[in-house]
């Protein structure tokens, strides 16, 4: 695969423009190949014979420097590489194969092993960056670190062993998570978690008109993937006003049902429900990004953010579309008591803390907030936030009625979309969804 920029690492084979057996002279397209970028074509630089296509077309991806296919002078001479097969390294490689750059091969594929073999221990020192302190590494890269479940790179300190010190694919598929050798897989998220909650920050340091506050490992984390976010996802943002006064019926006779010693619904529990009967009307919402495919899922997974600084926390509430509504209130109460229980500089434990959702909301009335534009965390595709709940004059639309206008409580709430998955029209469609759910709660029960 040849180089055709100084950033490129790999691409794909879009199509085959010569067979096997076939003569090209120089300037020919021999295939067209295409980068996280553009699609250009391979230009043959000679005369010669196709002898054996060793990468065929279609999405698997291709690094530089590996052979993509064999060619000869003669027609006679094709015969020879009929059988012929990719051994593992590229090095081996035999001298015929034309359309491998020879001097680039050696140096991707030899180099991944020392960069696993000893990963150093502050490995942010070394890690290569951009300008802006963006870690530099391969789409492929970016890919495998979410698929694997290792959050973004940046977060990582994956010390590259690609050109100029890139992270490419292979440094990720052999990057070992510190905990994972100290528990089983199992118990990986919830040990990683851990050590970083554990350790509080340091004290501030005073300086000559200004003081630093340290960050603890978990809002240092947070804090590269929500940066992280923002850089890789194009976000757009859709708003909506929603009438609550049917909500605030059904709540209050919800709530009367209950006994005295139980934990009420709140209409936060309500519109996390509206929320999983919207996906449920629009399923295309409750998906992924994963660079080659969109993943939709089959169950919405909603991680609700509770709390604010250090505390900041998003336990995710299992399977809502197919629970009632006091599982759901119970559920996210039992999390917000965790959080609350939980010693200073240490993180709440539990299955509900650590685990990425399908979708995310947050909730900022409680400051007095009308609107608020969420990150979106990847790799999920929407976020929602909801505004304060406050009472509004709007033209009264009953005809019967003497009065011009009339008092109704609202809440506004804003959508954030991945346009790579959720387009506008579909966007919208799932806030449609979602306010006629929230204004018609009724549907809530189907």
């Amino acid at each position: 695969m040849k180089c055709n920029t100084k950033t490129m690492e790999a691409g794909t084979i879009a199509k085959w423009n010569k067979s096997e057996g076939e003569e090209f002279i120089a300037g020919d397209i021999l295939c067209e190949v295409e980068t996280d970028k553009a699609t250009v074509d391979f230009e043959a630089q000679d005369d010669g014979v196709i002898a054996k296509i060793l990468a065929d077309a279609g999405p698997a991806e291709i690094q530089c420097g590996e052979p993509i296919c064999i060619t000869v002078e003669e027609l006679a001479d094709a015969g020879a590489f009929k059988d012929y097969v990719v051994e593992a390294s590229a090095a081996s490689t035999p001298e015929p194969a034309a359309a491998t750059p020879p001097p680039a091969t050696p140096e991707p594929v030899a180099a991944p092993a020392p960069a696993v073999a000893t990963p150093p221990p502050v490995a942010a020192a070394t890690a290569p960056t951009a300008e802006g302190g963006r870690v530099v590494a391969s789409p492929l890269a970016h890919k495998l670190a979410k698929e694997l479940g290792h959050g973004p790179i940046s977060a990582l300190h994956i010390t590259g062993s690609g050109p100029n010190g890139r992270v490419i694919a292979a440094d990720v598929r052999e990057y070992i998570p510190p905990a994972a050798t100290e528990a089983p897989a199992a118990a990986v998220v919830t040990e990683a978690a851990a050590p970083a909650a554990a350790t509080p920050p340091s004290p501030p340091i005073p300086g000559d008109g200004y003081t630093d506050y340290p960050l603890s490992p978990a809002a240092l984390e947070i804090a590269s993937q929500l940066a992280h976010s923002k850089q890789n996802v194009p976000h757009y943002y859709l708003t909506v006003d929603i009438t609550l006064d049917s909500l605030l019926d059904l709540r209050s006779t919800l709530n009367g049902s209950l006994g005295k010693e139980e934990a009420g619904i709140s209409v936060n529990d309500l519109l996390i429900k509206a929320a999983a009967s919207a996906m449920k009307a629009v399923p295309s919402a409750n998906a992924s990004w994963m660079e080659s495919s969109v993943r939709v899922y089959d169950t919405v997974d909603v991680n609700v953010v509770v709390g604010s600084g250090d505390a900041l926390y998003a336990p995710v509430v299992r399977n809502v579309g197919g629970r009632g509504l006091k599982s759901i209130s119970d559920e996210v109460n039992a999390a917000v008591s965790a959080i609350d229980e939980a010693e200073e500089g240490v993180g709440p434990s539990g299955e509900a803390f650590g685990p990425m959702g399908t979708f995310t909301i947050m909730n900022l009335g409680m400051y007095g907030i009308k609107s608020c534009a969420p990150i979106i965390r990847e790799p999920q595709a929407c976020a929602l936030a909801l505004g304060a709940i406050e009472n509004r004059i709007v033209p009264n639309d009953d005809p019967d009625s003497e009065e011009i206008y009339k008092q109704v409580t609202m809440v506004t709430a804003t959508l954030s979309c991945d346009h790579r998955v959720v387009d506008g029209a579909v966007g919208a469609q799932w806030l449609g969804a979602f306010k006629s759910h929230a204004e018609n709660p009724a549907t809530l029960l189907l």
